[in-house]
């Protein structure tokens, strides 16, 4: 037997890949709910595709089912490395595996254009990596990604609402975000005390330059620091007043309220003081 044909579970049993709290995991072994996953991301024709934190493998062989060029599996825990260079062994040509810290690898260089990151994250670093990877927005095609469902809730969140915030307004500044999948606890094992949602990301056409993108960092940690206060208070540290006045935006209001587009007012003229 091997890691190609095994069960998951049996897997598991083999390597000792027992989901560990540090490290954020929980993995997903129904073949049904990963090949959702891998369909969600369209057609994989001619795309090289990466995933982060594959764990048991269960992602990782619905990947390999596509017509994928390849697949390069992210990976920081040795067990499960041992489990994917297994399944990589039934598969020379197509799965790459590195073993890794995702947060510290710029993981456009893994592999060529056109490239999409397809990956049921590790909870406890997920929205750092989002953040890590819009950064560099024209490198990928779309990203595919599981992350609890309040982190995918603020992710895609419309003004005015609760999980309206910094995450919302730099996500969608970049892409188009939208919720396509939620899952129950039990769909994974272990099951996580909340749901689970996958988020398609897909970059848009134009993306901001490094500055400008710092400057709309700041602004939103300044805006939404003190959500409380209205907006020539909250941007005090950042030129509040003459942004305002440079934009138009009432000062009287506060962050929840203001579009994406409002923001980019901001960060541009930030950027231009």
């Amino acid at each position: 037997m091997s890691a190609s044909t095994d069960s998951l579970s049996d897997v598991i049993k083999r390597h000792g890949l027992d989901a560990r709290k540090a490290l954020g995991q929980h993995f997903l072994l129904d073949p049904a709910i990963t090949g959702r996953i891998a369909a969600l991301a369209g057609s994989l024709d001619g795309r090289h595709i990466i995933e982060v934190g594959p764990g048991p493998g269960g992602l990782t062989r619905s990947l390999l089912a596509t017509p994928a060029v390849s697949v390069t599996a992210v990976e920081v825990d040795t067990r499960a490395v041992a489990v994917i260079s297994e399944l990589a062994q039934s598969h020379p040509a197509r799965l790459r595996v590195i073993e890794a810290d995702a947060l510290k690898e710029d993981l456009s260089s893994f592999t060529p254009a056109p490239r999409q990151i397809i990956a049921n994250l590790p909870y406890n670093v997920a929205t750092p990596m989002l953040i890590g990877w819009l950064h560099q927005g024209k490198a990928w095609e779309r990203l595919t990604l599981m992350f609890q469902l309040e982190v995918a809730e603020r992710i895609c969140a419309t003004p005015g609402s609760t999980h309206y915030g910094r995450l919302a307004v730099i996500s969608q500044w970049c892409a188009d975000c939208t919720v396509v999948m939620k899952l129950p606890p039990g769909a994974f094992s272990p099951p996580p005390a909340v749901w689970s949602a996958v988020v398609s990301i897909i970059p848009k056409a134009e993306q901001p330059s490094p500055a400008l993108f710092k400057a709309m960092e700041q602004v939103t940690a300044a805006a939404f620091g003190q959500r409380r206060k209205m907006l020539r208070g909250a941007l005090k540290s950042v030129g509040g007043e003459k942004l305002l006045a440079t934009t138009g935006i009432d000062g009287t209001r506060r962050a929840e309220t203001l579009s994406i587009e409002e923001f980019d007012l901001l960060a541009k003229a930030h950027l231009n003081r």
